[in-house]
């Protein structure tokens, strides 16, 4: 509405100059009051982001573990945390009608909460503590006992989050059943290629076991990935004693695989080195040395030759071999062989390199491996890079040898 403001006496505000002044007075309070509050927040909760830093890791903070705890019931379990948050005091009804300031209180409470949750001792030390050891996967089986025809039942049913045993990034799992102490008698599951997360339901049964004798026996499953070429890959191993088992009836089984013991251990090192030519394309493979080599014979020795194989996609396209060093864990070859490779198929080659332990009488022993391509491992990745940043030029690195 329009007001003549000489209608007005002068020196006496009108109503709408007063009302605008009380609602800019309210603006500036709050103002104030939400930046002082902001300001008591962020000290807030900087002093309990500081607090939880300088308390996880010390044996009085458990916090981290009761929350792994709860991750990890078994299955059907809710993993509900009523544990109050360190440093935050529950309140009561009373409370809350005497505070002040009681929902700004709660929403820093909860920020609180939310930070410590995703501070170094939770889900930051958990995630540390799975790199910390080599994730090799689980599998899930079965086993009981029928008393009246003295047989045990093992049911291999699936495994999950295999690690990728091939060069192509996955692997061709298959499962050896044994019972142990006896180790000539083993059973085997098919094959499934290229599976991380291979499904067998494969049922496998031990005929003419008194219960006696199965209750003395540990029952050993051992994951390997399938190499025509080669010897088999060992994934991981899971072993059960049979006299901590209800063999009544049949019991399933969830478990975590283990490193297998036959690959456990250092296998030694091998110095190469790796020249591409551009104009020529063209690889040349220097096998240098090796040393610290795994014995693989009994007399505390090995025979060690390396074989070097060229892989385009899928497919092996050309396989070279140095000789035989007798008797010898610390072997110098200095052989070098030349590969032709166009640079287009550059990004799908992979060289893989063998150390092999040559047996007379029996079939030759890997002692590791090295794969080196765009998509290896960290060190054979820098090696590969390193080979096609410096053309011409040999560049020689140590490796660890793999299982």
């Amino acid at each position: 509405m329009y007001r003549d403001p000489e209608a007005a006496s002068p020196g006496a505000p009108t109503r709408d100059v007063l009302l605008v002044s009380a609602i800019i007075t309210v603006s500036l309070s709050v103002t104030v009051v939400l930046c002082g509050l902001c300001h008591w927040c962020q000290r807030k909760l900087g002093k309990r982001y500081k607090n939880s830093l300088e308390t996880v890791g010390t044996p009085d903070s458990g916090r981290g573990r009761s929350e792994k705890k709860a991750i990890k019931l078994p299955a059907g379990g809710k993993a509900v945390s009523t544990a109050p948050v360190p440093g935050q005091t529950p309140h009561d009804e009373s409370d809350r009608r005497t505070e002040p300031h009681s929902s700004v209180s709660d929403l820093v409470n909860s920020l609180t909460s939310e930070m410590l949750m995703l501070s170094p001792g939770s889900e930051e030390d958990e995630a540390h503590e799975g790199c910390s050891r080599e994730n090799l996967g689980r599998i899930q089986f079965s086993v009981g006992y029928n008393f009246q025809e003295s047989t045990l039942t093992v049911k291999i049913m699936k495994a999950q989050e295999l690690p990728a045993k091939d060069f192509s990034g996955t692997s061709d799992p298959f499962v050896k059943i044994y019972l142990l102490p006896d180790k000539k008698h083993k059973l085997e599951t098919k094959v499934k290629r290229k599976n991380l997360n291979p499904h067998w339901n494969e049922t496998f049964l031990f005929e003419g076991f008194p219960y006696e004798k199965v209750v003395q026996r540990v029952l050993y499953l051992q994951v390997l990935d399938y190499d025509r070429f080669s010897r088999n890959d060992p994934i991981g191993e899971v072993s059960i004693p049979l006299n901590k088992v209800d063999l009544t009836q049949m019991q399933t089984f969830w478990k975590d695989l283990k490193p297998c013991s036959d690959g456990s251990g250092s296998r030694g090192e091998l110095l190469l080195s790796l020249c591409y030519n551009p104009s020529a394309n063209s690889i040349i493979v220097n096998i240098i040395k090796a040393r610290n080599l795994k014995a693989m014979d009994i007399g505390g020795t090995s025979d060690p030759y390396v074989k070097v194989w060229l892989m385009y996609k899928d497919k092996r396209v050309e396989k070279k071999k140095t000789v035989t060093m007798k008797r010898n864990l610390n072997p110098i070859f200095n052989e070098s062989f030349a590969f032709d490779i166009p640079t287009e198929k550059l990004r799908e080659t992979t060289i893989i390199i063998t150390v092999m332990d040559k047996d007379r009488l029996s079939r030759n022993d890997v002692i590791g491996k090295i794969y080196l391509s765009w998509k290896s491992g960290p060190g054979e990745v820098k090696h590969w890079k390193d080979m096609i940043a410096r053309p011409r030029q040999p560049v020689a690195q140590w490796h660890q040898l793999k299982a």
